[in-house]
């Protein structure tokens, strides 16, 4: 049942969009917990703690969907650099709207709308581009 176009069940993507969302607040609690260190005990400028904290967070949420939430293990090197591919337009734009945007009141509401933006075009990319029409998900038999 490796059927690349095989269609999840309506269950199943639920579930699947609930792994998702399960490990991206793991990824949100090392990202926000990383942005706050280095933002206030590190003090670095909110721009920079927001790129280094994405950085973090997305080498879990990539690791950890890639393996739970997809189940693709084909082709790990291409599905990073497809994954490498979204956030080389997301990290810059962020970064740049964290540096814009925050100031010393309001750069947590700035982190944690990158934050939801990221959660939902990430789900989107990777659901339909990284595992969808370029890597099959491995799915068990029935």
């Amino acid at each position: 049942m490796e059927n690349k176009n095989e269609k999840l069940s309506k269950k199943e993507t639920i579930v699947q969009g609930l792994k998702f969302l399960f490990f991206s607040a793991g990824a949100g609690i090392i990202q926000i917990g990383s942005f706050t260190l280095f933002s206030e005990v590190l003090h670095w400028e909110a721009w920079l703690a927001h790129l280094i904290a994405l950085i973090l967070s997305v080498l879990f949420n990539f690791t950890l969907n890639r393996k739970f939430t997809f189940k693709a293990a084909n082709n790990v090197a291409f599905a990073m650099f497809l994954a490498f591919f979204f956030y080389l337009f997301f990290t810059p734009l962020s970064t740049w709207y964290v540096k814009v945007l925050a100031t010393p009141k309001n750069k947590y509401w700035i982190e944690l709308s990158v934050m939801l933006i990221n959660l939902v075009t990430e789900f989107l990319y990777t659901k339909f581009v990284v595992y969808g029409i370029f890597n099959k998900p491995i799915r068990k038999k029935e």
